[in-house]
C-alpha cells in the first residue's frame, strides 16, 4: 500500500463540497426515504450520478442499510476513465471526502490479491466517481468503517462474483455496487429498458442483463450471479430516472435501487 489519500476528485460537481451542504443534502434524502424494515439487507445496488439527479435513488437504498454492526463496506463500480482487465484495488491507504477520510482496509484487499483478476492500480481509482458518490452516503449513514473499492472493467460475472464471495464475510460487512440503468435514452424507451433490466435483478437472471442495461453491468452480473449462487432475494426499492428527478425527458439516465437479502 503506498501510504497516500485519495482526494476528492468530484466534489463541488457530483456533490456539494462543503460539510454543512453536505450533510444537509444526505439528510434530506433519506428523510424522504422512510424508515428502514427489517431484516436489513446483505447488498445493494446504488446509482452513482450527480445527487441533484440520483441521490433521492440512492437514499432509497441506504435507508434501508442497519448502521448497528457494519465495520466494512465492500464498494465495487464500473471504470469510467481506464481500461482495466479484472477488478482494480487501490494502494493508497485512505480515501477523503468533505465530511473526512475513510480508511481502506488493506488486510482484505491483500487477502483477495491472490486471484488473477485482481490488480493494484491507484491510476485506476484517482478520478473515477463511481465509487467517490457513495462514499457521503456511507459516512453519513454508518459513521466509522473500513472500505474495500474495487473498480470493474473486463471481466466474467464469475470473476466478479468470486472476489465478492471471498470479501463476503457476516454482518459486519455490507455489500455495495454502484451502477446506473439506460443512458441516454428518451424518457418512454428508458422507462422499458430499465423495467426490463430491474426485473432480471429481482429474478436473479444474470442471462437477461446486457451492455444496454446499466454502466455497471459487470459489478451488477457479479453480485446477481453470487445472490444467486447463495439463494438470496433481491428486492426492487426504485426506478427512476434523470427525467423524474432533475432533467429533461429526451435523453435520460435510469436509476434503480436494489437490495439484496440472506
Amino acid at each position: 500500500m503506498s501510504g497516500s489519500v485519495r482526494e476528492p476528485a468530484v466534489a463541488g460537481m457530483f456533490y456539494p463540497s462543503g460539510a454543512d451542504e453536505l450533510l444537509k443534502t444526505i439528510r434530506r434524502f433519506l428523510g424522504g426515504a422512510g424508515a428502514g424494515r427489517s431484516p436489513a439487507p446483505k447488498a445493494v445496488i446504488v446509482p452513482h450520478a450527480g445527487y441533484i439527479y440520483s441521490g433521492p435513488v440512492a437514499a432509497s437504498a441506504y435507508a434501508q442499510v442497519n448502521p448497528e454492526g457494519i465495520e466494512r463496506v465492500v464498494l465495487i463500480g464500473p471504470s469510467h476513465h481506464v481500461w482495466i482487465r479484472g477488478l482494480a484495488a487501490p494502494e493508497m491507504l485512505a480515501w477523503r471526502t468533505p465530511l473526512g477520510n475513510v480508511m481502506i482496509d488493506a488486510e482484505a484487499l491483500e487477502n483477495v490479491s491472490c486471484f488473477p483478476q485482481v490488480i493494484f492500480s491507484d491510476r485506476a481509482h484517482r478520478e473515477e466517481h463511481s465509487l467517490e458518490v457513495q462514499l457521503p452516503f456511507l459516512q453519513e449513514r454508518l459513521g466509522g468503517f473500513k472500505l474495500v473499492p474495487l473498480v470493474a472493467g473486463d471481466a466474467a460475472p464469475a470473476e466478479v462474483a468470486e472476489v465478492l464471495d471471498a470479501l463476503w464475510g457476516g454482518p459486519e460487512t455490507l455489500i455495495v455496487v454502484s451502477s446506473d440503468l439506460s443512458h441516454y435514452e428518451r424518457y418512454e424507451r428508458a422507462r422499458e429498458k430499465d423495467s426490463a433490466a430491474a426485473r432480471a435483478i429481482v429474478d436473479l437472471d444474470v442471462r437477461r442483463l446486457d451492455v444496454d442495461s446499466a454502466c455497471g453491468l459487470v459489478p451488477i452480473a457479479g453480485l446477481v450471479q453470487l445472490a444467486h449462487q447463495k439463494g438470496m432475494r433481491a428486492e426492487l426499492l426504485d426506478l427512476r430516472s434523470s427525467g423524474d428527478t432533475a432533467g429533461a425527458k429526451d435523453q435520460v439516465v435510469g436509476y434503480g435501487a436494489f437490495a439484496f437479502y440472506e
